[in-house]
């Protein structure tokens, strides 16, 4: 270790660090030790520390409170959580701003994809389809299959950057599930159905104003959730 340039050793230690952080472990809202004694503990010098913390701080793991010291805000990994919106306290808010976004973009993306679906995809979308809605009436978690139908929709865009956009959606519907949990569930089936049959009819105002239905019906349902928990 001592012949590591002292980029790589911060790198190294970082790493290290987040893993003492996740088996420890220390919760959110937690202080980690002290530069002293992590610099003790992992056997390298103070400032190698100051840099392990300087990049878990960039990637939303730490928070330095001046005065107070080092806190963990996040146990999330960055591939866990691209967006760092884990670290948002207000879940509520959070669910309500990205449900802003989902209506500024998903009507649009249903849109495209209405015109530019090809063969093989529009088969995957009713799968997903029937897939969510199984999982859906039987109880089983159809989050997952939830977030396949929406990814399959910004795909059949055939918009690279609609692509990468995909993990603002995704947090989306986790955030608003468990949230929600299964209080929507003939309305979302009711809508899912009706965005893929516009797809699949190549009806770009339809797939549009369908997704626009399925969302509006989201925001509703947490508005009035967030109303009778806060009364």
């Amino acid at each position: 270790m001592e012949k590591m340039n002292k980029g790589l050793l911060g790198t190294q230690v970082e790493g290290e660090l987040l893993n003492y952080i996740l088996k420890e472990p220390v919760e959110v809202g937690q202080k980690i030790p002290n530069e002293f004694e992590l610099a003790e503990l992992f056997g390298v010098g103070r400032s190698t520390i100051r840099e392990a913390v300087k990049g878990l701080v960039s990637k939303g793991i730490l928070e330095v409170r001046r005065g107070s010291g080092t806190y963990v805000v996040s146990t999330s990994l960055p591939e866990e959580d691209p967006l760092g919106l884990s670290r948002l306290q207000d879940k509520y808010k959070l669910a309500l701003e990205l449900l802003e976004v989902r209506l500024m973009l998903e009507p649009e993306i249903a849109s495209r994809a209405a015109e530019y679906a090809g063969e093989e995809e529009r088969k995957q979308l009713v799968q997903l389809c029937d897939e969510t809605e199984e999982m859906y009436i039987s109880g089983k978690n159809h989050i997952p299959k939830d977030i396949e139908f929406h990814t399959c929709i910004a795909k059949c865009s055939k918009n690279r950057v609609v692509e990468t956009l995909i993990p603002i959606i995704n947090t989306a519907v986790m955030t608003f599930a468990d949230l929600t949990h299964r209080t929507l569930m003939n309305e979302t089936i009711e809508t899912h159905r009706a965005v893929t049959n516009a797809i699949l009819d190549r009806d770009p105002v339809g797939a549009k104003c369908a997704m626009m239905m399925h969302l509006t019906y989201n925001r509703q349902r947490l508005l009035k959730q967030m109303k009778e928990e806060r009364e």
